[in-house]
């Protein structure tokens, strides 16, 4: 079993030292260190992190926004990092701890919480979609070629002109003039 940190920052300007003092006093034997925005997805030594992860493990931060930046995210994550039969804590949060029973109460309160939250989401966005298209609203790109210019278009094919010709006279994509029909 071991304890490893995870500390990071958003800016190049911001330091890290109060977050590594914290993670050590706690125990922790391996810290990951970061200078990049949480909104990335892309992080490298989080993802180092989670590869390196075993049963018996703890994952440690100062807070639970170091870790994720949205509940989703942080969810996520926790259910991956239990997922290897490891654990979570967050120094700054006391109930963020994985290896309790009420911080996997908590965890699997908020992903509930997150999953009908995301299920209100969808059903007010195609409510949405439903009142626009009722309205006449067209969704989508526009074409890029009025149907004059698509009958246009089949009509020469049909008179032979190759599809290279055509598509380059209306500016567009030889595979548009292929689809036509």
């Amino acid at each position: 079993m071991a304890i490893i940190g995870y500390a990071r920052v958003s800016t190049q300007d911001q330091d890290l030292t109060g977050q590594l003092e914290a993670l050590k006093a706690a125990g922790a034997e391996t810290i990951y260190r970061e200078k990049i925005s949480g909104a990335r997805a892309d992080r490298p030594q989080l993802a180092k992190l989670m590869a390196s992860l075993k049963a018996g493990d703890v994952v440690l931060v100062t807070k639970l926004d170091r870790l994720g930046r949205s509940t989703r995210e942080l969810l996520d994550l926790i259910e991956r990092i239990s997922g290897v039969g490891a654990a979570f804590r967050s120094l700054g949060d006391p109930l963020w701890d994985t290896s309790s029973s009420q911080g996997r109460l908590l965890s699997v309160l908020l992903a509930a919480i997150a999953e009908f939250e995301r299920d209100l989401i969808r059903e007010r966005t195609g409510d949405g979609r439903k009142r626009a298209m009722a309205t006449g609203v067209k969704f989508g790109r526009k074409p890029k070629l009025s149907e004059y210019q698509r009958q246009e278009a089949i009509k020469r094919r049909a008179a032979g002109e190759t599809l290279a010709e055509i598509a380059k006279s209306y500016a567009v994509d030889l595979s548009m003039i292929s689809r036509l029909s």
